[in-house]
């Protein structure tokens, strides 16, 4: 029974919920592919995925689903193959397309149980900090991992705390003296190494994927 280890520590009433609840993920690269997999893993059985993008060589030291088979193949297609290998009664709905801020709506996100940012496009993450506030959606969204080689300063907290996170800040200040900094956030307390390209190491966007699946869970 797949699920057997995690009914003996969260109980029957929790894991129905677990797998009742209709998850958003948007956004497959290292931080959101890792996140996939723990929700699966963790028996979520209605996960809708979002992402435009195909597997490539750059991508093969960190995300999770990025392998010699896979270049060149659709993420959301990998993604969704691994999940029913994991748990064949799990039902992953597909968007393989690239959001753009119009698109992030009350309608989009109104079947959502709750929407987890895993994205890199800065103005769909805005307006999905604006959208979930407004209609009350719950909601987690990851901050800046690249540059970073310390997994262990990864931690969960609202976004008027972050520092050191030039991606959280820009988003920081679209929403000065809102509630909407109240939102729910991974980020890393690490300083960013300053160089102009993005470099990344497994262990941190492998860990801050743990930390949103970690967050859903924990809510329910």
């Amino acid at each position: 029974m797949m699920n057997e280890r995690i009914l003996d520590l969260l109980g029957e009433e929790k894991l129905k919920k677990i797998q009742n609840c209709n998850v958003l993920l948007i956004g497959l690269g290292g931080v959101g592919g890792y996140a996939f997999e723990a929700l699966v893993r963790s028996g979520f059985e209605h996960i809708t995925i979002v992402d435009f993008d195909t597997f490539e060589e750059s991508n093969l030291n960190r995300q999770i689903y990025a392998l010699q088979k896979t270049l060149g193949k659709s993420k959301c297609e990998v993604a969704s193959f691994r999940a029913h290998e994991i748990n064949p009664n799990v039902t992953v709905h597909i968007i393989n397309e690239r959001l753009t801020q119009d698109k992030i709506t009350r309608d989009f996100l109104s079947s959502f149980d709750f929407v987890i940012d895993a994205c890199d496009d800065v103005m769909v993450k805005i307006a999905l900090f604006e959208q979930c506030s407004f209609s009350k959606k719950k909601f987690i969204s990851c901050m800046g991992t690249a540059n970073r080689t310390h997994p262990e300063f990864l931690e969960i907290t609202t976004l008027d705390k972050t520092y050191n996170d030039p991606l959280a800040k820009k988003i920081r200040n679209s929403f000065k003296n809102s509630s909407i900094l109240k939102a729910k956030v991974v980020w890393s307390r690490e300083v960013p190494v300053k160089q102009k390209k993005l470099g990344t190491i497994c262990s941190v966007p492998m860990s801050a994927g743990s930390l949103l699946a970690s967050f859903v869970i924990n809510n329910l």
